[in-house]
């Protein structure tokens, strides 16, 4: 460990820094936190910050396909739709459909 990176995590440790049970991923070294910031006592790296993405995967039903494209179709037709009862009567459809949905998930 070199001058520095000791000053530094003996720093850090008085200010209130918790040495962490897991090692560096790098070097295996000791790191020291403080504020969500680690800093391994032997190679002075941090982590990676990296964002993990997940993705729902939906399942596909015949039954989610029909009203899926119902919705198209409803879509469509609210888009041409100039009366506004007939466009009310199309909302109202359009909103049995998602809440159909959301019960079969």
């Amino acid at each position: 460990m070199s001058d520095e990176l000791r000053k530094k995590a003996a720093e850090m440790l008085l200010n209130g820094a918790t040495l962490l049970s897991e090692p560096c991923p790098y070097c295996k070294g000791v790191r020291v936190m403080k504020e969500g910031q680690a800093l391994c006592t032997k190679c002075g790296r941090k982590p990676e910050k990296r964002e993990i993405i997940v993705e729902e995967k939906e399942e596909k039903t015949p039954l989610i396909d029909t009203l899926e494209k119902k919705l198209e179709e409803l879509s469509k037709e609210l888009e041409q739709e100039k009366d506004h009862d007939k466009q009310q009567s199309i909302l109202k459809s359009i909103n049995s459909i998602l809440e159909m949905k959301e019960k079969i998930k």
